[in-house]
């Protein structure tokens, strides 16, 4: 009898070959930095896994976690991915990708899915219900951002203006995270608003800005409380725009465990977090 342990070779005689095990890794021609094990979240509609992708015009839609034969999707449902980008058209393979919403259970279809499709949504509802009926999932429930205590005027939301444009932001300014990984490969707790750099400005600026005619829907407030980046240098804007500290700025390498949280601002959306007044630190300084 042989030993197994030193023979170096499969059952047929082939030689074995072990690859060099490499940690996960991000493409230099890769226009995403998010890594692949770190999009996986849960619709908040149905409670079932999403894969979070980015797309090519830079926004971010959930994609069911699993290939489908590309067989049983409709051209117009077809999803493949090209270096981390997600792009609404199939590649000629015969897997593809699709888009959860037109999956999710807890949205109504305006047209016919094929019976292959159905057959997948019929099972997510139905581990929709057994999540329910479990108490793990309440459908609707978001996270719930706060304001902070010891500073209730300051916005628990706000809108920041850089590179010309205005962003919503899921958090206070001195909340707002850095998504890149670590060397422990964890993500890095350090603020974007490093204390040696120089901040924003607070300002109060019209919610409507480029109002081109009066056709336009006015709004209920007609100045907002902005932070406003315009002041600083490209490179700054874009370090705040990706979301990253200074230190995990110069380091191009590192990927993200995370999607920057920015919003573009819609006013009629987000109506809600709109401030219309200064925060009082900012008050005391002028």
């Amino acid at each position: 009898m042989h030993s197994t342990h030193t023979t170096g070779r499969d059952w047929d005689g082939t030689p074995k070959t072990h690859g060099r095990l490499r940690s996960l890794t991000v493409a230099h021609d890769s226009p995403s930095r998010l890594l692949r094990s770190a999009q996986p979240a849960h619709c908040h509609g149905c409670g079932n896994p999403i894969n979070w992708r980015t797309t090519s015009d830079r926004r971010v839609i959930p994609l069911h976690p699993f290939e489908l034969p590309t067989a049983i999707v409709p051209e117009p449902h077809r999803w493949h991915l090209a270096s981390g980008i997600a792009h609404p058209a199939g590649d000629g393979s015969p897997w593809c990708h699709l888009a959860h919403l037109t999956l999710c259970p807890a949205r109504t279809t305006s047209s016919a899915l094929p019976p292959a499709l159905s057959d997948i949504r019929r099972r997510l509802a139905l581990n929709t219900r057994r999540l329910t009926d479990a108490g793990l999932f309440i459908p609707g429930r978001h996270p719930r951002v706060e304001p902070h205590q010891d500073d209730p005027c300051t916005p628990a939301r706000p809108v920041v203006q850089l590179l010309y444009g205005r962003y919503i932001a899921s958090a206070p300014i001195q909340d707002i995270q850095c998504v890149a990984q670590t060397v422990r490969r964890t993500r890095c707790t350090n603020p974007v608003l490093a204390p040696w750099t120089t901040p924003g400005r607070w300002t109060l600026t019209p919610a409507t800005p480029h109002r081109r005619g009066s056709r336009q829907l006015a709004l209920p407030v007609s100045d907002i409380a902005v932070y406003d980046l315009g002041h600083l240098t490209y490179s700054e804007q874009v370090r705040w725009r990706t979301q990253r500290c200074p230190t995990h700025a110069t380091i191009s390498a590192a990927p993200n465990l995370a999607l920057a949280d920015w919003e573009p601002l819609d006013p009629l959306l987000h109506h809600a977090h709109l401030a219309t007044r200064l925060p009082p630190a900012s008050r005391r300084r002028s």
